[in-house]
């Protein structure tokens, strides 16, 4: 008996292309209701002592503008002001906090988790919400009718922490060295490699119908 393909998104909320790639991944989730799409966080940034946004806004000013051109997605002021003015920003990004966020949202709706994901992205690159703050959050819990004293008392506890370390280990298990990066899986032990970086909504569906047709006649 064949089993029902599963895609896993590996990204993460501090990633531009990522940002990027959320429309395109939304789109594929809204013309493919039919597969379960799993979004996993990376951890692509995790430190024990935290490091200001200043080590990277040099790289962040130099690349988002490659992202824009790419992709046609937007960083807003609100973003870009810490990117600017680094010396000035109380910014410490870690990737943490938006994962056990994840970890959370997901129980509540999992066949939203795309949308969550691009939010929690919307809120950091657009919005120019700090993700290390709880308060970063409550717009979303509002959106989706989701109680807050039960959000935030699960987003402080060891349990979900523990889930989120867990999807660190199996992107690392799944290989996965950037982000974003789309992998389908076909068997049990069998996963096929769709987008590894930005890759184009035409480009991503064609491998992927190309990889389901491929499961269909084995």
């Amino acid at each position: 008996m064949q089993m029902q393909p599963i895609l896993f998104y590996c990204y993460d909320a501090y990633c531009g292309w990522c940002y990027g790639f959320s429309p395109v991944i939304r789109k594929l989730a809204e013309e493919y209701p039919q597969i379960q799409i799993e979004v996993l966080s990376g951890g692509m940034i995790l430190s024990e002592k935290p490091v200001p946004i200043a080590a990277t806004a040099d790289y962040i000013r130099k690349a988002y503008p490659t992202v824009e051109e790419y992709t046609g997605i937007r960083f807003g002021e609100d973003y870009l002001w810490h990117i600017n003015h680094p010396d000035l920003s109380d910014w410490y990004p870690d990737s943490e906090k938006p994962a056990i966020a994840l970890c959370v949202f997901k129980e509540y709706y999992p066949d939203k988790q795309v949308a969550f994901a691009a939010d929690l992205q919307y809120a950091l690159h657009y919005e120019g919400r700090d993700l290390t703050d709880d308060e970063a959050y409550r717009h979303l819990l509002e959106k989706y009718s989701i109680q807050p004293e039960a959000f935030y008392t699960k987003l402080a506890s060891e349990e979900y922490k523990e889930k989120a370390y867990y999807e660190f280990q199996l992107c690392k298990q799944l290989k996965v060295t950037g982000y974003p990066c789309v992998l389908l899986q076909n068997s049990e032990t069998r996963f096929t490699l769709l987008a590894k970086g930005y890759t184009d909504f035409e480009t991503l569906t064609a491998r992927l119908r190309a990889a389901l047709q491929e499961q269909a006649s084995s």
